[in-house]
Order: C-alpha cells, then sequence, then structure tokens
C-alpha cells in the first residue's frame, strides 16, 4: 500500500498534489516493472505520447546501488536525455542484470512529437523519496523539481 491506499490495479502510477513540484507514485509486482511505471508516470506529467510511435530504442546500464539510488539515477538519466538530446520514453523496460544493477531500454520519440501538457523536470529531489518491497509487490514516491 502507499500512503495507506489500496491501488486499484497490480500495476500503475499516479501523481500526487505537491506544492510547486510534481510528486509521482509508482507500484508493481517487481522492482523492476515499479521502476518503469515511474518513467512512465513522470512523463505523462508533462508530455502527450498518446498516439506517439515509438522510435529508436536506446538503453541506460545502470550500476548497482541501493534501491532509492537506482530510482534516481533512471529518472536522472531521462531527464538528461530529454535536456541533451530531445527524446522522451514512449515506452520502458526495465531488467534487472546479473552485477546488480539494471538495464533500461527505451523507445523514444523527439520532444518535438509530443505536446507538453504541464511544467518540465528539471531534477529529482531526494527529500521524501522512498522505494522498496511493499506488500505483495514494490511501491515508490518521488518529488521532482519543475
Amino acid at each position: 500500500m502507499i500512503g495507506g491506499m489500496e491501488q486499484p490495479a497490480r500495476r500503475g502510477h499516479r501523481r500526487v498534489p505537491h506544492t510547486a513540484d510534481v510528486r509521482i507514485e509508482a507500484w508493481a509486482p517487481t522492482r523492476a516493472a515499479c521502476l518503469a511505471e515511474a518513467v512512465t508516470g513522470l512523463v505523462e506529467t508533462f508530455a502527450d505520447t498518446a498516439g506517439v510511435r515509438p522510435g529508436p530504442e536506446r538503453e541506460y546500464q545502470v550500476p548497482a546501488a541501493d534501491d532509492e539510488d537506482l530510482l534516481v539515477s533512471v529518472l536522472d538519466e531521462m531527464i538528461y536525455r530529454m535536456e541533451t538530446a530531445g527524446e522522451l520514453p514512449v515506452t520502458t523496460e526495465v531488467a534487472d542484470d546479473p552485477a546488480g544493477g539494471l538495464l533500461v531500454r527505451w523507445r523514444m520519440t523527439e520532444t518535438d512529437a509530443v505536446e507538453l501538457i504541464g511544467a518540465v523536470p528539471k531534477a529529482v529531489a531526494l527529500h521524501e523519496l522512498r522505494f522498496g518491497p511493499d506488500g505483495a509487490g514494490w511501491s515508490c514516491a518521488v518529488t521532482v523539481d519543475v
């Protein structure tokens, strides 16, 4: 459970009201799926990707770290690619790697191909960050500076 509320589905994400910044929560049966939901949840706070065809695949190898650092690394990399390469993930797949890290595969689109519907994220805030096992699955909550 996130914040003491039962989730409507085994996997999902939602935006949570937060002063001046963006806060998202995500949940899924596995750590990897929860990370993928967090990426999707963050993108949906500021871009409408409905109907956008996934383009080139990008990979990001995340070194082994504690769970919260993995979450921050994946979201920061997504923000970095948006700022430097002008691309956003349309789909996200995350897999555990044998060394304890992660392999993230994104299918991207150019930021010019989507309609911006909210404030663009600048960085992941470390306060009130949470990511870990939660009942029958995994959940996370993260605030993003906009």
